[in-house]
């Protein structure tokens, strides 16, 4: 600082959503340029390790230790530089989650802040992933093996030049009673903020506002970074903003919707701003209690054992909980249509039966249904849509369900169809690729829409958990419907639930049958069977064992767990049925698939939860369609 004004920088790096390794090379680009035009200070948007946009990826373990990765990244970029910087990321305290800022310099944490207003309306849900600062005690962690004081009273930061600053983080700004306001008081000259506010028609020139009338009420410098191009787009558009103000006036502002990473630096006169200051009081400040804490003494790392059993079938019940589990989630299933069905007004149903174990699972739940409302199961319309693929073992099972249930059959083939498709669009029907494939999921869904238009009815959906979790599913095709009554259950549960069916008394005309479906290996049967009518398209051959999907769906949805730990616990619940190299390579298929397929859960329809594991883009999962699989993948590969 000289003549009492101080050089301060506003960045809005490039940013991919949960890759953290190329969010740092992205603000070390930026650290350097400011550093190298003399800015003191340096501010990014909030989340900026990690993206904002995680959402319920901030609950995975490997993303929080990346973070932390991150960190010991920059800390050892500005070993070396006198700039100050200020960076957001996710950190763990005890047992809660922080958005934080951590303050750095010469290779070293200075000091972290936590955010204290958590939004939890609209698009933001940030009570779902983080604790207030109000939750803090005053304490020593360590962050990235660094020793640093947490707290959640009023925390500020000076320089050599003695020019006091403090930070708030977007949602803080607000509030009614503003941590600004009292970091002011206290003789912060300057505010940084770290935001990720998306935008809105009229949103912008409010947020200009209401920074100028801070800035002013306040009487300080504030500055402002608010991510932008490169957060997710899957709700809501982060335009970035980058805006300094001094005491109510704009000093600079970035160029909103841009593509390009920006950066601004101004300078901010602090003399100025404090003799303005001298007639303000301060607000008094109450301390918060401080913890007691205590050291473990250092222990000798010892070699690694795994002394508990692993359950190869997470999803699956207890023999003992067989019976009343399966009939739970039966129930729920059911009761779950009965509502749609009586909300709506609706006495049919339409369904497609491929004579696979979804479909399967789907007819039984229709039946359940209208037995349950009184309605005739004539009702029920279930459509078998022959193709290219289909063998007549499963068109055998489908029909003879249909018939023995006494719901209403009909049959349409979609070769016709298809392949006047194919002639329209110029598709070689001997290339059997996906525009082959999908074409035969999407006329049957067609099929399904057009027939339930026509007979006032509602198109239920068959596909699965599982399915889901992997994109296996066409998009506008069999993965969309009205209503989606399987979305909640894995295809492992799947074969157990037709299986506890297939012995209720009610349904023993139906039994070889139900039987025979379990027992059908699993396919989409869109290619051609072979010369003696047999399967050939087995989906576990494409895409993996759905056992070892299942296993890895829970372990990385349900608990967070990162892929290394997912793998040693695959080892053991698998052992002696697959190599170790077999469940890696799946594992690496699982979370590609996961990641670049969610665009397919971002558009479900409704459908009920039934376990602890959901995908529903709702309620249990939220999720950015455009999160970076790069971290897992790597890991993976380094296993």
């Amino acid at each position: 600082m000289k003549y009492g004004l101080i050089k301060v920088a506003a960045a809005i790096p490039g940013v991919r959503v949960a890759d953290v390794e190329y969010n740092v090379q992205q603000m070390e680009s930026h650290i350097a340029q400011a550093e190298g035009k003399g800015a003191e200070v340096i501010v990014f948007p909030e989340m900026s390790l990690t993206g904002y946009s995680c959402q319920d990826l901030f609950r995975q373990q490997l993303l929080l230790d990346k973070a932390e990765e991150g960190l010991l990244m920059l800390l050892d970029f500005t070993r070396k530089l006198d700039i100050i910087v200020i960076v957001g990321m996710p950190v763990r305290i005890g047992s809660k989650l922080f958005n934080s800022a951590v303050v750095l310099q010469h290779g070293t944490i200075l000091g972290l802040v936590a955010k204290t207003f958590l939004p939890n309306y609209n698009e933001f849900y940030e009570k779902r992933w983080f604790a207030s600062s109000t939750d803090l005690q005053k304490q020593e962690i360590y962050l990235a093996g660094s020793p640093v004081t947490v707290t959640n009273e009023p925390q500020l930061f000076r320089t050599c030049d003695g020019v006091c600053f403090g930070i708030e983080i977007c949602e803080d700004v607000w509030a009614p009673l503003p941590p600004s306001n009292q970091l002011a008081l206290a003789g912060a000259d300057i505010i940084f903020n770290l935001s990720a506010s998306n935008e809105l028609i009229g949103k912008n020139e409010y947020l200009h506002t209401l920074l100028a009338q801070q800035s002013a009420r306040m009487i300080c410098g504030y500055v402002y970074a608010s991510c932008g191009f490169g957060e997710s787009t899957q709700d809501v558009v982060f335009g970035g903003n980058a805006l300094i103000f001094e005491n109510g006036r704009l000093l600079t502002q970035a160029g909103r919707f841009a593509i390009d990473p920006q950066l601004r630096i101004q300078q901010i006169d602090v003399d100025r701003l404090r003799s303005e200051r001298q007639n303000n009081t301060t607000f008094r400040m109450t301390p918060a209690l401080e913890p007691q804490v205590i050291d473990a003494k250092p222990t000798t790392p010892k070699e690694f054992e795994l002394l508990r059993d692993v359950n190869p079938h997470p999803f699956i019940p207890a023999d003992e909980k067989m019976t009343r589990t399966c009939e739970e989630i039966l129930n729920i299933q059911t009761l779950a249509l009965c509502k749609r069905l009586q909300h709506t007004h609706c006495d049919k149903a339409v369904i497609g039966i491929s004579g696979g174990l979804d479909s399967t699972l789907a007819l039984l739940i229709n039946v359940r249904a209208f037995d349950r409302l009184g309605l005739s199961r004539t009702g029920i319309i279930g459509i078998t849509m022959p193709g290219f693929g289909t063998t007549d073992r499963t068109h055998q099972n489908a029909v003879s369900l249909m018939k023995s249930l006494g719901i209403t059959q009909r049959e349409i083939s979609i070769a016709k169809a298809v392949k006047r498709h194919f002639e329209d669009i110029g598709h070689n029907m001997q290339h059997h690729d996906v525009t082959y494939e999908n074409a035969q999921a999407r006329e049957r869904t067609q099929i399904l829409m057009d027939v339930a238009n026509q007979v006032g009815a509602m198109v239920i959906g068959t596909g699965d958990l599982s399915e889901l979790a992997l994109g296996w599913c066409t998009y506008n095709g069999d993965h969309m419907s009205m209503y989606g009554v399987n979305g909640g259950v894995p295809k492992t549960l799947v074969q157990y639930l037709i299986r506890y069916v297939a012995q209720l008394p009610s349904f023993m005309a139906q039994h070889d049958t139900l039987i025979d479906v379990v027992d059908t290996p699993i396919s989409p049967e869109l290619t051609p069977a072979d010369a003696d009518g047999n399967i050939q398209q087995k989906t576990e051959d494409l895409v993996g064992p759905y056992e070892l999907h299942d296993f890895f769906l829970y372990y990385m949805v349900r608990l967070g767990f990162r892929p290394a730990k997912i793998y040693m616990l695959a080892q053991h619940a698998f052992k002696g049925k697959y190599e170790e190299g077999v469940i890696k390579r799946w594992l690496q298929t699982f979370c590609r698939r996961f990641f670049s397929q969610q665009f397919k859960r971002s558009c479900l329809p409704d459908g009920p939860k039934v376990g602890s594991v959901s995908l529903s883009p709702r309620g249990d999962w939220r999720m950015p369609s455009d999160a970076v699989s790069a971290l897992w993948l790597k890991e993976c590969e380094g296993l």
